[in-house]
C-alpha cells in the first residue's frame, strides 16, 4: 500500500514538474515575442496602400532611395518563397495554382520573418500592398508592431484601368486576366476592402491624390515621413 502511495506521489510530482517546465517555456516564448515586437516598434513602419496602377511602386522606389528604408512586398515575398523550392514554397505554389487564397497566417509569417531578418540594419520598413483588408491590419499590429503611418495613394478607377491596360499591352508575357472586365472586378474588390481599412485606421492614414506629377506626390510623401521620423526621435530621447 505504501509503495502504491509513494508511486502516486512521485507521479504527481513529475506531472507538476512537467507542467511547470512547459509554462516556463511558454513564458519565455511570449517574453521573446514581446522583446522582438518592442525592438521592431522602434523602427518606422509605414503601410503603402493603393490599387494596381496607382503609382505606389514608383513612390516606394523614391522613398527607398531617399531614406534607405526596407521595401517589403507581400506578393514578392510569396513569389520568392515559391522560387526557393522549400516545403512551404511548394505548399504555397499548390495553393496559388489552384486559385485558392493564401491564408493570412502564411503571409504574416513571411512578413514577420523578413522584418526580423532586416531589423538590425534597417532604417524603416515600407509594407507594400498589405494589409489588403482590415483584419490583416489588426493581426499585423498584434503580432509584429503597430504601423506608424499608412499612406494611401488615391486614384480613380478609370485612371488605374487605363494604366493597367497600357502596362499589359507593353508586357512581353500576356496575362489571361488582363482584360477590362476582370480588372474592373479586381478594382471593385480592392475598393470595398480598402474603405474598411481607411475607416479603421483613419487617424494614422494620409490620403494622397495620386493623379498628379510624380514629384509633387513625392513632396507630400516626404513631409509625412519626416514627421514620423521626428516623432520617433523624440520618443527615443524620452526613453
Amino acid at each position: 500500500m505504501k509503495v502504491v502511495r509513494f508511486q502516486f506521489v512521485i507521479g504527481n510530482l513529475f506531472m507538476c514538474h512537467q507542467m511547470a517546465m512547459k509554462k516556463e517555456a511558454q513564458d519565455k516564448q511570449k517574453a521573446e515575442q514581446r522583446r522582438k515586437a518592442q525592438s521592431v516598434s522602434d523602427i518606422p513602419i509605414i503601410w503603402i496602400l493603393g490599387g494596381p496602377g496607382c503609382g505606389k511602386g514608383t513612390q516606394c522606389a523614391k522613398i527607398v532611395e531617399k531614406y534607405g528604408f526596407t521595401h517589403l512586398s507581400s506578393g514578392d515575398l510569396l513569389r520568392d518563397e515559391v522560387a526557393s523550392g522549400s516545403d512551404k514554397g511548394r505548399e504555397l505554389q499548390e495553393l496559388m495554382v489552384s486559385g485558392a487564397l493564401v491564408p493570412n497566417a502564411e503571409v504574416l509569417s513571411l512578413l514577420n520573418a523578413a522584418i526580423t531578418r532586416a531589423k538590425g540594419a534597417s532604417k524603416g520598413f515600407l509594407i507594400d500592398g498589405y494589409p489588403r483588408e482590415k483584419n490583416q491590419g489588426i493581426e499585423f499590429e498584434a503580432q509584429i508592431a503597430p504601423a506608424d503611418l499608412a499612406i494611401y495613394f488615391d486614384c480613380s478607377e478609370e485612371t488605374m484601368l487605363k494604366r493597367i491596360l497600357a502596362r499589359a499591352a507593353a508586357a512581353t508575357v500576356k496575362r489571361a486576366d488582363d482584360n477590362e472586365a476582370t480588372i474592373r472586378s479586381r478594382l471593385q474588390t480592392f475598393k470595398r476592402n480598402t474603405s474598411d481599412i481607411l475607416a479603421l485606421y483613419e487617424e494614422k492614414t494620409l490620403t494622397i491624390n495620386a493623379e498628379r506629377d510624380v514629384e509633387d506626390i513625392f513632396m507630400e510623401v516626404v513631409e509625412a515621413i519626416d514627421c514620423v521620423l521626428q516623432k520617433k526621435e523624440r520618443e527615443s530621447k524620452i526613453c
